[in-house]
């Protein structure tokens, strides 16, 4: 990898889009509630439908491209971002915003997952970890810096607004990644069973999350 720090930040910024994306409409809710005429909880779907088709496609999805050039999946993934986020901007029906919230989620831990793999194979041996928190630096800034930018966009100009910056986000990383990311093909393609054999180790069923302070 000649420039390894490009194709960091690039990978890091199609992780902050991505996750943008799912966590900004957070702060939008109220202003998502009066627009389109539904409760708070029912804007709450948005978030809540998001999350669990996340859940439900990070086992499968994944699996399902491995077998793709990363650098065309990663393009198609924020693709369907990019026009998702394009259609909520201007959609005036609440059902075709939940649609565009539902569909790109299940490509959510496709881009994640290979934009983490694709880090660590980038980086010279012994300094996989590191490529891999940088780029995670993208997911940290989709999780921080997503809801209050994208509540000031919509305070200060519109909802429009601010659904244009997750398009615009995406986008841009899109267009980077056609210019600067190499073609990333799969050099040894596993099987389906040798992938799923992960779920046979007792160590990712006994592996729990860090307690929250």
């Amino acid at each position: 990898m000649k420039n390894l720090r490009l194709f960091l930040f690039i990978l890091a910024v199609g992780v902050f889009g991505i996750l943008n994306t799912e966590m900004g409409v957070i702060g939008i809710l109220p202003a998502i509630s009066e627009q389109f005429g539904v409760t708070i909880s029912k804007a709450g779907l948005l978030v809540s439908l998001f999350a669990l088709v996340v859940a439900v496609a990070g086992p499968t999805m994944p699996l399902l491209f491995s077998r793709f050039n990363r650098k065309s999946v990663m393009l198609f993934v924020l693709a369907v971002f990019a026009v998702a986020n394009l259609i909520s901007a201007w959609t005036t029906s609440f059902t075709v915003l939940l649609l565009a919230r539902i569909i790109p989620a299940f490509f959510h831990p496709v881009y994640c997952s290979l934009a983490f793999a694709a880090a660590a194979d980038a980086a010279p041996a012994g300094q996989g970890p590191d490529a891999v928190g940088k780029v995670m630096i993208g997911t940290a800034a989709g999780m921080v810096v997503g809801v209050p930018v994208s509540n000031f966009l919509a305070a200060t100009f519109s909802l429009t607004a601010s659904l244009l910056f997750f398009a615009a986000v995406t986008a841009v990383a899109f267009v980077a990644t056609v210019l600067w990311i190499p073609s990333m093909p799969v050099q040894h393609v596993p099987t389906y069973g040798s992938q799923l054999g992960v779920l046979k180790k007792p160590v990712v069923w006994q592996a729990e999350p860090l307690p929250v302070k």
